[in-house]
């Protein structure tokens, strides 16, 4: 327990009854110094920590988290959306603030809202949505470094991508990015919305589905890399993965670019500004003063 931390019993209600209570949590987490989403003994896990600090506050009694996402080592996520149940008297509203003075400061909660017994993090999903961040100028810079991919040995052309993405949109069987190691039985993904834009030096690709595969989204960057670097042709990018030519696809790319931005519900239970779009956008100046 931090320094100074009050002890459970000053953050109840009294008025409120101990019962079986289903938590929604948004949290935030930067990847870095995480071995991923899922707990893994010997190495550090959002999962982890997060179970840890509602334990805390629950007297360390033992909750398991469920999320919508398992994020890789390194990956961030802007809002990922976590579920718990636990008995107790203290509110869902009442959670973001009791967790995050009990979090590290690489974990945040924005929002903590109850549902229904049935509602599942994972389950009750209608989609995920990833950012994949890269930044193109020669330069580097320490405060994109370990937001984006550092992209400059040749120039990337955001047209080409997003004409490779456009095919992708429906469902298809996108083995070719279907990293081995999973358990999912097969590689059906419904991609929803599929976009490449440019903002000055930061070139951002964004997909939303249904669900992802196994590193699916960083296999898909390396690839859409090589079309935008006029290395690969349009037709060949879709021909690998309509071909389902998982050897082909040999370079994922690096984990720091990856963010998981957002995942859907239908009813959304989240206050829409704690959960849309949460990662700032990225940008520098493209003139500067003559001096």
């Amino acid at each position: 327990m931090p320094t100074g931390e009050k002890p459970l019993e000053n953050l109840t209600v009294a008025s409120q009854e101990r019962q079986k209570r289903r938590v929604a949590l948004v949290v935030q987490y930067l990847g870095d110094r995480f071995h991923g989403w899922q707990r893994q003994p010997n190495y550090r896990s959002v999962q982890e920590d997060l179970e840890t600090a509602i334990g805390s506050a629950l007297n360390h009694s033992r909750v398991i988290t469920h999320a919508a996402g398992r994020t890789d080592t390194g990956v961030h996520a802007a809002a990922q959306v976590v579920h718990f149940d636990a008995w107790t008297c203290i509110p869902a509203s009442r959670w973001m603030s009791i967790l995050n003075g009990r979090l590290p400061d690489d974990i945040l909660v924005r929002a903590s809202v109850p549902v229904p017994d049935d509602w599942h993090a994972r389950f009750s999903a209608t989609y995920r949505r990833y950012r994949y961040t890269l930044y193109t100028h020669a330069v580097p810079n320490l405060f994109a470094k370990s937001r984006a991919w550092h992209y400059y040995r040749a120039p990337l052309d955001e047209t080409l991508i997003q004409k490779a993405l456009e095919p992708l949109i429906g469902r298809h069987h996108l083995a070719a990015f279907h990293r081995a190691g999973s358990d999912r039985p097969h590689s059906w993904v419904d991609v929803q919305e599929a976009f490449c834009v440019r903002n000055g030096d930061f070139v951002v690709i964004e997909v939303q589905a249904k669900g992802f595969l196994y590193g699916m989204m960083r296999l898909l960057v390396g690839l859409l890399v090589q079309v935008g670097s006029g290395q690969r042709s349009l037709e060949s990018f879709t021909e690998l993965w309509r071909s389902e030519n998982r050897d082909e696809v040999k370079y994922a790319a690096p984990p720091q670019g990856l963010c998981l931005l957002r995942v859907g519900y239908d009813p959304n239970p989240f206050p829409i500004e704690t959960w849309y779009d949460a990662q700032p956008l990225l940008s520098l100046p493209t003139q500067f003063p003559q001096s």
